[in-house]
């Protein structure tokens, strides 16, 4: 039986659980997965396609670094809403950073970054708000459809789990951007 005292003592454990950075340790842990020491048994166990899967995963990074880049300077980003892009943009630099670095860990070279105009992203068509929304909906929603076809490829169980870590920051990227334009953030049941 609950009483008033018990969920007292439940609230005050997860504060104090929160206050002590268990949620910064979760997510510190799902990251360094992917920052695996040059001779670990883990990185033993990775293969070359795993290298070039998480080169695929560092491009669409870079790609989408760049599409908040344009987005950012289009001058078509309300304050809030160009805040929260400006986030998003962090988020990926911070992917793009661990992805680098355990792809040289584990002998492979990091593909190279491109500039926004090397993605030929379709600037002409963004003329408002919605449209900046959209484009990055759209990228965000093919990023999350791309780690949920290679999470299971992966040889390395360590990589796929941080791979799955960064799909879920994809995928709330993807219904936050579609709540803003005022559509269904989660339009389904399962990611395709």
């Amino acid at each position: 039986m609950n009483t008033s005292d018990d969920r007292t003592t439940l609230s005050l454990d997860r504060r104090d659980w929160f206050k002590r950075g268990g949620l910064f340790a979760a997510g510190i842990g799902a990251a360094s997965a992917l920052a695996l020491p040059a001779r670990s048994f883990a990185a033993s166990m990775s293969t070359q396609s795993d290298v070039d899967m998480l080169n695929v995963a560092l491009g669409l990074e870079y790609q989408a670094i760049a599409a908040y880049q344009v987005g950012a300077e289009s001058g078509l980003l309300q304050k809030p809403v160009l805040a929260v892009a400006v986030e998003f943009q962090g988020q990926h630099k911070a992917h793009a950073g661990i992805l680098e670095a355990t792809i040289s860990k584990l002998g492979g070279k990091p593909v190279a970054a491109g500039k926004p105009a090397d993605y030929h992203f379709p600037t002409d068509k963004l003329k408002n708000q919605a449209d900046v929304l959209r484009f990055a909906a759209g990228l965000e929603k093919g990023a999350a459809s791309a780690y949920l076809g290679t999470v299971p490829q992966f040889h390395n169980r360590a990589l796929a789990k941080a791979a799955a870590s960064i799909l879920g920051d994809e995928t709330m990227h993807w219904a936050i951007l579609l709540n803003a334009l005022g559509e269904n953030p989660v339009p389904a049941a399962f990611i395709a």
